[in-house]
């Protein structure tokens, strides 16, 4: 059974465990001192019920007591809930006996632990009906056998774990909300940090490269000298590229840059696009689509060559399109990885 402390679909609300610290290690710690209280308080019933129905009812309120805890949802979901509301009085009526209803403290007591976590877990309402279910077992198998009211009363007393669990409750909640309206301008706070920190990264990787390969050509410019021919096609050349560092960062690579280049070079127009179908995509797909994009440009003399990232929840992620006197090709990848090629 997954614990919900270690489950990725944990409930991102601020509960009660969160308030009490019942998460990871805590968690656990927790989960097995409430299932061994079960266990030991329900040993006693051995001694004056039938061992099959001691024995049901123990399992019932342990396996109650491990999913109140185990299910990685705030408030926990109707049917578990209804299930854990259930297993108190099925268990107390389960350990019933004829010698008396002083025995029926041992299972009380281990009902109200795992209904005072049914409060914890935000079903304060299906608590108490496991409480007043309990209450009507008690109440009616006593004065099925005759027993006083005194004594019939006296095992429904452990009941007021859940009383105390309802009360702190009730108390905490306004500084539930408050810690939980906290926690959610921290996180507020910190996607904008870090969205902010995301975008300085770019500037500065953008002027970085800016200035490593635009900086010597500017300063030929900047002299005032005559550029050759050679120099105004690398003027060209480096125009084109710093245009793809903006139109396309995510195809922009040593690799296809290079490939690029020496396609332009050639007389190819070359047109790269990113409408950001990459996020999300794992690296080895990006790398796929780079690899055809570069083989595809390398094998290009004349024509052009338009490589695209499409928009984010289409099939297909990027094409490749090759456009020559000779033919035409359409380079598909989509988002597995899968590579096709239409002449």
């Amino acid at each position: 059974m997954a614990h919900p402390d270690l489950s990725p679909d944990a409930d991102a609300r601020f509960g009660f465990r969160d308030l009490l610290g019942l998460r990871g290690g805590m968690a656990w710690l927790f989960l097995v001192i409430l299932e061994l209280t079960i266990v030991l308080y329900m040993l006693g019933n051995l001694a004056t019920a039938p061992a099959a129905a001691a024995l049901t009812a123990t399992a019932m309120l342990a396996t109650a007591g491990a999913l109140v805890l185990a299910v990685p949802v705030d408030p926990l979901p109707l049917p578990v809930t209804a299930f854990v509301a259930a297993c108190a009085p099925v268990a107390s009526a389960l350990t019933m006996s004829n010698t008396g209803t002083h025995h029926m403290l041992w299972t009380t007591f281990a009902s109200s632990y795992v209904l005072a976590v049914l409060v914890l877990r935000g079903r304060m309402g299906w608590a108490w009906l496991g409480v007043a279910g309990v209450a009507a077992v008690i109440v009616m198998w006593g004065a099925r056998i005759g027993q006083s009211a005194g004594t019939i009363v006296a095992p429904i007393v452990p009941v007021g774990t859940v009383v105390a669990i309802s009360a702190f409750a009730v108390i905490m909640r306004p500084t539930q909300q408050s810690l939980r309206r906290l926690r959610e301008e921290a996180t507020i706070r910190a996607a904008a940090e870090a969205t902010m920190a995301a975008a300085e990264g770019e500037r500065v990787r953008q002027l970085g490269r800016l200035d490593r390969v635009a900086r010597p050509i500017l300063e030929r410019i900047a002299e005032g000298a005559d550029l050759t021919v050679a120099e105004r096609e690398e003027c060209r050349l480096l125009e084109a590229e710093l245009r793809d560092g903006l139109r396309a960062p995510q195809l922009v690579t040593e690799e296809l840059s290079g490939a690029a280049r020496g396609a332009r070079a050639r007389g190819v127009e070359v047109v790269l696009l990113d409408d950001g179908g990459f996020a999300g995509a794992p690296p080895w797909v990006r790398r796929r689509v780079i690899d055809a994009a570069t083989r595809e440009l390398d094998a290009a003399n004349t024509g052009s060559v338009t490589v695209r990232v499409l928009p984010v929840g289409r099939r297909v992620l990027a094409t490749v399109l090759a456009h020559s006197p000779e033919h035409d090709r359409r380079t598909e990848i989509d988002t597995q990885g899968a590579v096709t090629v239409l002449d």
